[in-house]
């Protein structure tokens, strides 16, 4: 969270502070994408580009704090998300099996190596394991920081249904941490 100076960051982002809106972007993209990690596995990178080019094109007319803010950044890719399944859905893709190896990666992702190199990877896989409402509802309320309200809006569910739904989440990763004999 970017705190009390965020406005004047926003503001001078929209006046066109290349810097200003950098340090949103570093702010915000390392949950965005383990948000996306989650919710749309192999597809978190493209969605989170085509999430701040979406951004990026309403950046002038966005009015709120921070907390509006990441809503809105995490309602965008959330969207992009669905489109991505939608279309991905129409257009399944071809197997691997078929891409000549020397045109495959051979280095490892830049920012997979951060997340694991910070134990993050661990904690998304734990959550992948829980059913897709529950590990939404603590990506957003955890990691993107949002408040249940503004995550039942997102969601499309009542307070109530996602408060339920991060309880039964954290007592079941609470249960999986047990049986891996993980004590905290």
């Amino acid at each position: 969270m970017i705190g009390e100076e965020f406005a004047e960051l926003l503001a001078a982002a929209q006046s066109g502070s290349e810097a200003a809106f950098s340090r949103l972007w570093r702010n915000a993209n390392p949950a965005l994408l383990r948000y996306l990690r989650v919710i749309a596995p192999g597809a978190e990178e493209d969605i989170a580009a085509e999430t701040w080019v979406h951004v990026v094109r309403g950046l002038a007319s966005f009015r709120g704090g921070e907390q509006a803010w990441r809503a809105w950044l995490f309602t965008t890719a959330r969207r992009r998300a669905i489109d991505y399944g939608r279309r991905r859905a129409r257009r399944p893709a071809g197997a691997l099996d078929e891409v000549p190896p020397g045109l495959l990666p051979v280095t490892p992702d830049a920012a997979d190596l951060a997340i694991e190199r910070m134990g993050t990877r661990s904690a998304v896989a734990l959550l992948a394991g829980l059913p897709t409402t529950q590990a939404e509802v603590i990506l957003l309320r955890v990691v993107a920081g949002l408040d249940t309200e503004t995550v039942a809006q997102l969601v499309g569910r009542s307070p109530g249904a996602v408060r339920v739904a991060a309880h039964r989440g954290l007592r079941r990763l609470a249960e999986m941490l047990a049986e891996a004999g993980v004590t905290l």
